[in-house]
């Protein structure tokens, strides 16, 4: 990839919670079920790859941001730093926009604005 694709990261607004974890589940539901087929019944909940739950907790524990590209939400972001380390816990991007390095820059993002991280 010759080109850095821009994005900006924001922190997640409480009144956008329920669609980001929406957009988390159909995310996740797509690369497991269309990219790579169902390969057993293993959903945390009826119908769900990842949780409500486990997207809330997540949120409640972490930094949660959301991932834009052109002022557009495509995608989101939950880590958690402590001191000099950082923990990745959740990334999604939109399935309309896979494959475009939209992942990548997300992580070069994080970098930038928590520079403390090192492990």
């Amino acid at each position: 990839m010759s080109e850095r694709i821009n994005v900006n990261i924001v922190h997640l607004d409480n009144s956008d919670r329920e669609q980001f974890i929406r957009n988390n589940q159909k995310a996740f539901n797509y690369g497991a079920l269309e990219e790579f087929s169902q390969r057993d019944d293993h959903f945390e909940e009826d119908g769900e790859i990842i949780s409500h739950d486990t997207i809330s907790r997540a949120i409640d524990e972490g930094m949660a941001y959301r991932i834009l590209q052109d002022n557009k939400i495509v995608g989101g972001v939950v880590i958690k730093t402590e001191y000099d380390h950082g923990e990745l816990v959740l990334l999604f991007v939109s399935p309309a926009v896979h494959s475009k390095g939209i992942g990548y820059a997300t992580w070069c993002e994080i970098e930038t604005i928590h520079p403390e991280i090192t492990v």
